[in-house]
């Protein structure tokens, strides 16, 4: 009788300990969640994620790819983004003051009512980018490709247009 009931203990204790084990190796091996802004932040990849209202500034994402990405409303003061991919991007409403943006891709961007004030776009590519209400003002567009972009209601006091390809094609001088 008692090397049935050590037996039935012996098994019980083991399922027991299997179950328990099972339990701390399996959630020991599940991978966390990892958010859009960590994996911008270690890889400088992050195409098409959503980043609305995100704060990124002063980071440098110098040739990040952030093709397609949702920054609706997000801060993103005195930011890196030279050479960045930013291709079909959302930044309604953004405040890039004092952004550096030289070189980046920009085509068909979407940057209306963005506060662009005192940003470093020399030599971007904004061709056929939504410029709408966008402040400008005492922005470096030096040599940027502005051919289609809507600049309406645009504020360009004091923006650098040298070499500016403008939206009909011309050279601004």
């Amino acid at each position: 009788m008692i090397n049935k009931k050590l037996a039935m203990f012996t098994r019980t204790t083991g399922t027991i300990s299997f179950l328990l084990l099972t339990i701390f190796v399996t959630s020991g091996c599940q991978k966390q969640a990892v958010s859009p802004l960590e994996t911008l932040q270690k890889t400088k990849q992050c195409p098409a994620c959503d980043l609305s209202g995100a704060k990124l500034s002063n980071l440098d994402l110098t040739s990040a790819n952030l093709n397609g990405a949702k920054l609706e409303g997000a801060v993103l003061e005195k930011i890196k983004l030279n050479e960045a991919l930013l291709d079909s991007v959302n930044l309604k409403g953004a405040n890039l003051k004092a952004a550096s943006l030289e070189k980046a891709g920009l085509f068909g961007a979407d940057l209306t009512n963005a506060d662009l004030s005192n940003a470093n776009l020399k030599g971007a590519f904004l061709r056929g980018a939504k410029l709408n209400n966008a402040n400008l003002s005492n922005a470096d567009l030096s040599e940027t490709d502005l051919n289609s972009a809507d600049l309406t209601g645009a504020n360009l006091k004091g923006a650098n247009l040298k070499g500016a390809i403008m939206p009909d094609g011309t050279i601004k001088n």
